[in-house]
């Protein structure tokens, strides 16, 4: 199974690999785009994590996304280019204040999505 996770945080990271952590097989792949946002460092920090926490359990790949203007779009366009069968996203961008709702990029992954979209909860 190919999982596509796609982050724009170390928090949004660290609760997609705890939620993958039980679910990967050894002929499982994993694809972390980070898509800048308001923090770019945090971003890039954050695929430093998915390396870090996922390794020597299924086959990982990091990518930094150009998603200024659209970061839906972009998350959506590489799970179709990766041919993925299921992305993880969290609930909105890894900040304490942000709520339990969903935020409008991760409302538009779920909505624009061919494949199965896991929203994994943030533990701030």
């Amino acid at each position: 199974m190919h999982h596509l996770v796609a982050t724009d945080s170390v928090h949004t990271t660290a609760a997609a690999c705890d939620y993958l952590a039980e679910r990967l097989g050894s002929d499982d792949r994993v694809t972390v785009v980070s898509v800048p946002g308001e923090d770019a460092r945090d971003a890039d920090d954050a695929l430093n994590v998915a390396n870090a926490r996922l390794i020597g359990t299924a086959e990982v790949e990091t990518e930094r996304l150009d998603g200024d203007a659209d970061p839906a779009s972009a998350v959506l366009a590489a799970a179709n280019a990766r041919n993925a069968d299921v992305i993880v996203v969290g609930p909105h961008a890894g900040t304490p204040s942000a709520g339990p709702a969903l935020g409008s990029t991760a409302r538009r992954i779920v909505e624009g999505a061919d494949v199965p979209v896991v929203v994994v909860p943030l533990s701030l």
